[in-house]
């Protein structure tokens, strides 16, 4: 098996300019879970995942059948993602550093790229949402979606570019607000919506499965779970760490996923902000939007710096912010939004194989401790790279059968065969 070995390590006052792009988050750079905690449910906030609740809402009867959905498909995210957030905060690093170890040094690369990609689509579909919000809401002529477009990609990449402590001080200031608005609007809507019997009256309008439910609910944010290791390798504590990514994945995903739902059955539209609208909130509804999205994307294209950075070894994460914000703009110019139920299920299958590996590499391999980055790593380690393409066609063709949930059944089958492939194929000794 080929050996690759790392660059020299690079100076630690640029890590740090750069927020550690290419190595673990020293412990005095540590943050407690009252900044960490409203970062990622900052993150968490998306008007995506209402969509997603808009998109499960009229398929379901809404109890037990819905709420049973949303309460098990957020505790499955949950899980995983804390699970993750607890190996980030042990050893520092990201989950495209951690890859390192369960692809081997060149093999990684392709978990940058796949997560990489993803978070870019994400940025794409969600610029184009606010435009498309925009033009329902205040009548903005479609004519300038792409002005529209262009105004907010650069301008919800600006906290990302100069790196945590923005995005830990928006966050403390937008989560909050966001709160607020979201109960309101919901209290609106349940007294609009009437007595529980007359809910539970709606008959469902669209054919969706359990299990295609639950694929929607987990890959609203499996793709950014996957990758809030990015903030929760700054956890000065597991318990903070853990404490602070069910809060985001558990918590606020759950509270959004719902939300959409309700106000679809209520009001006939899949999104809060344009329940806002028709509450009679419409000044407050675009407030909300325009928060809810800006701590959602700047957080989503920090993730994609930290994938290219580590692509291509160097430090340089800012510039990853700017060049995948451009790209970003002419995905969203493309009609990428009208994808994205597809979208979903696509990162449902392909995602979630990367953190099973990871996780069994880290507690069963290495037994609770990575090894240094700097120590030498395979260019691939075969026992991942075998265990991922075999869960991720698992859970593809699954999706496509509609046997089980496929993102379960993506983080078991990789789980399990990297278990089996490390005790099968020869391992080279970590110097």
């Amino acid at each position: 098996m080929s050996i690759t070995t790392e660059p020299d390590v690079l100076e630690r006052s640029s890590q740090k300019t750069e927020d550690y792009p290419l190595s673990p988050v020293p412990l005095e750079a540590r943050r407690s879970i009252w900044s960490l905690a409203p970062l990622l449910m900052g993150f968490a906030f998306t008007s995506t995942t209402l969509i997603a609740g808009g998109q499960i809402g009229p398929a379901f009867r809404f109890f037990p059948d819905l709420i049973s959905v949303i309460v098990i498909g957020n505790l499955v995210l949950g899980a995983y993602c804390t699970a993750l957030g607890y190996i980030a905060q042990k050893s520092g690093l990201a989950t495209v550093l951690m890859a390192r170890f369960s692809f081997g040094n060149i093999g990684s690369r392709w978990v940058d790229f796949i997560l990489g990609i993803t978070q870019i689509g994400w940025y794409a579909v969600t610029n184009a949402f606010v435009a498309q919000a925009l033009n329902q809401l205040i009548g903005l002529p479609e004519s300038l979606n792409w002005l529209v477009i262009l105004v907010f990609t650069y301008g919800f990449c600006a906290t990302a570019y100069i790196g945590y402590k923005a995005m830990d001080w928006l966050s403390r200031f937008a989560v909050p607000a966001m709160l607020v608005l979201i109960a309101i609007s919901l209290a609106i809507a349940t007294k609009d919506g009437g007595s529980f019997a007359q809910l539970q009256a709606i008959e469902p309008t669209k054919s969706l499965t359990f299990s295609a439910g639950l694929a929607v609910v987990i890959g609203t944010f499996i793709s950014g779970g996957t990758q809030a290791t990015n903030w929760s390798r700054f956890a000065d504590t597991g318990k903070n760490a853990v404490n602070s990514t069910l809060l985001a994945f558990l918590g606020i995903n759950g509270l959004l996923v719902f939300a959409g739902a309700f106000c679809t059955l209520v009001y006939g539209s899949e999104d809060i902000i344009q329940a806002m609208a028709k509450q009679g909130l419409l000044f407050w509804g675009l407030i909300l939007l325009i928060l809810n999205v800006w701590t959602t994307q700047d957080n989503t294209i920090y993730a994609f710096s930290m994938a290219g950075a580590n692509f291509f070894r160097t430090s340089k994460r800012t510039l990853f912010v700017l060049g995948g914000s451009t790209f970003a703009y002419f995905l969203a110019l493309s009609g990428i939004y009208s994808q994205v139920i597809p979208y979903l299920i696509f990162l449902g299958s392909v995602i979630p194989p990367v953190g099973g590996i990871i996780m069994v590499d880290f507690w069963l391999k290495h037994q609770g401790e990575f090894p240094s980055l700097q120590s030498r790593q395979p260019a691939f380690n075969w026992a991942g790279i075998i265990a991922y393409v075999g869960a991720a066609t698992v859970a593809f063709v699954s999706s496509q059968l509609s046997l089980g949930v496929p993102p379960i059944n993506g983080i078991i089958v990789a789980a399990v065969l990297y278990a089996l492939m490390v005790k099968i194929l020869p391992q080279r000794s970590i110097e």
